[in-house]
């Protein structure tokens, strides 16, 4: 998959992760999207080095939908107990 692939695949893991996620982040919509590109590029790498998955080369994967979704979920929650959850 090219790394516009990754950054579409990024853009919808940080939207799927914001939905499950529910609350105002510290950083809007633009950190939020930044954060699903990054997870899902830390979940491709981590899936790929600790499960010993290769990356597959196509959009539609389970696995590396899950992996991209997983990663955006880790780094959300991250960003939240750093920089705090406006919620309130």
């Amino acid at each position: 998959m090219s790394i516009i692939g990754w950054i579409v695949l990024g853009l919808l893991a940080g939207a799927i992760a914001k939905f499950l996620l529910p609350g105002r982040d510290p950083g809007g919509l633009i950190g939020t999207t930044v954060i699903g590109v990054a997870g899902a590029f830390t979940g491709g790498w981590l899936s790929a080095k600790l499960l010993d998955r290769p990356i597959q080369n196509e959009l539609f994967d389970l696995a590396t939908w899950g992996a991209a979704v997983g990663g955006s979920l880790v780094l959300l929650v991250a960003y939240r107990l750093l920089f705090g959850n406006s919620r309130d």
